[in-house]
């Protein structure tokens, strides 16, 4: 049975809401005659015409199923990424219910993002032991995304079935705190090992103006930080420093870690230099020189009696087999284009076993011959000749 946090009337539609997350959005008129017959949980899981909208931001929302086609490998913004190390990027959905004015993403209220996604549990964590089987016994699960991971609505299903797989002996997760609590946690407990909490400031201004959003509750996630460290989950502090703009909350992020116990079994705090990304959102002033940095970082760590200057190893992050890649840099390809894309002027196209992102004009259906010009990661990006970006 179909779980329905809200059920409305908007516009010429009827718009049911799963589990806070997913917007199933039916013609009002189509639905009054539907209901005649049907119940609302068979019109939602059987009739069409419907579209699926993200709940937090209002884009389209593509749900990624084995039934649909689509890979789980090829592309940033869903299902899994081999770096060729131990850990292994597990992304489940996107989107945000934050707006940081730094985000290397530009979530929130974005200008480039076009789509979102989310996939189907037991498709990622059958995908992900294919993955696990080609490396060693000392997996890292690590649970990610271009926005916030909780928003899916699964998150415990998924942490569930990953804590089954053999050779995962870490499950960590990052999160911005604002969708956890007390019981969340408490549920978590002896099955995620660490959360990476995105927490940028103390002050209350400061925090909200970094958020993009008033919603954001500084108190709340200071909350959610303390029952963190004082679980058997372990606290990592992870905040991004934006120069001209939390300078003076750095040293006091330190010190509220240290406060309440983050840090049990690996660093307390994971400190991040903002940049700038293409597709990122940009923020007044200079970036900080990665020299100045980490120059600033190791004077920070000499005061407090920390190492803040990260490195894998820190995480027991080694190198491992990695898949092998499936397409060359330049090589020319004939797609047919099967979604749209993460961001405007990109489609999704399916080849190989593998998803690729190609920017192009075209629509859904069409057929389009495009080059290559990323494999890193086995994340491809192919480009054809009219695309603008």
């Amino acid at each position: 049975m179909v779980v329905f946090s809200e059920i409305y009337d908007e516009n010429d539609e009827k718009v049911f809401v799963i589990r806070d997350t997913i917007e199933v959005r039916i013609p009002r008129n189509f639905y009054s005659q539907l209901k005649r017959k049907y119940s609302d949980d068979e019109i939602v899981s059987m009739q069409e015409p419907k579209v699926l909208r993200h709940h937090h931001t209002k884009r389209e929302l593509v749900y990624v199923t084995r039934e649909s086609g689509i890979p789980l490998i090829g592309h940033t913004a869903f299902g899994l990424i081999d770096r060729g190390t131990n850990l292994i990027q597990v992304r489940p959905v996107s989107g945000c219910n934050l707006n940081c004015i730094f985000c290397s993403v530009d979530e929130g209220v974005s200008k480039s993002r076009q789509t979102d996604y989310i996939v189907d549990t037991d498709y990622l964590v059958d995908e992900f032991k294919k993955m696990a089987a080609i490396k060693g016994d000392d997996i890292e699960a690590h649970i990610d995304g271009q926005g916030e991971p909780f928003i899916y609505p699964y998150m415990q299903e998924l942490i569930e079935k990953l804590r089954e797989v053999p050779k995962v002996k870490v499950i960590s997760a990052q999160t911005n705190g604002m969708l956890l609590d007390a019981e969340k946690i408490r549920q978590m407990e002896g099955l995620l090992d660490r959360i990476n909490l995105s927490m940028s400031a103390l002050d209350d201004r400061r925090a909200r103006m970094l958020a993009g959003t008033n919603l954001y509750d500084v108190e709340h996630v200071k909350e959610v930080a303390r029952s963190i460290a004082a679980s058997r989950i372990d606290l990592l502090l992870a905040p991004v420093w934006v120069p001209g703009f939390n300078d003076e909350d750095i040293p006091r992020l330190i010190e509220f870690g240290l406060e309440i116990g983050a840090g049990k079994r690996w660093p307390p705090l994971g400190i991040q230099n903002y940049v700038r990304y293409q597709f990122g959102k940009k923020v007044r002033g200079k970036p900080m020189k990665f020299s100045d940095f980490f120059e600033r970082l190791g004077e920070l760590g000499q005061k407090y009696g920390l190492n803040l200057k990260l490195t894998p190893a820190d995480f027991n992050i080694h190198k491992a087999p990695a898949l092998p890649k499936v397409f060359k840099k330049g090589e020319r390809l004939r797609l047919q284009l099967v979604a749209p894309g993460r961001v405007f002027g990109e489609m999704l196209a399916i080849d190989r076993g593998r998803v690729i992102g190609v920017l192009t004009d075209r629509q859904v259906g069409s057929w389009v011959f495009a080059e290559v010009t990323r494999t890193n990661d086995n994340v491809y990006v192919a480009v054809t000749k009219e695309s603008k970006l």
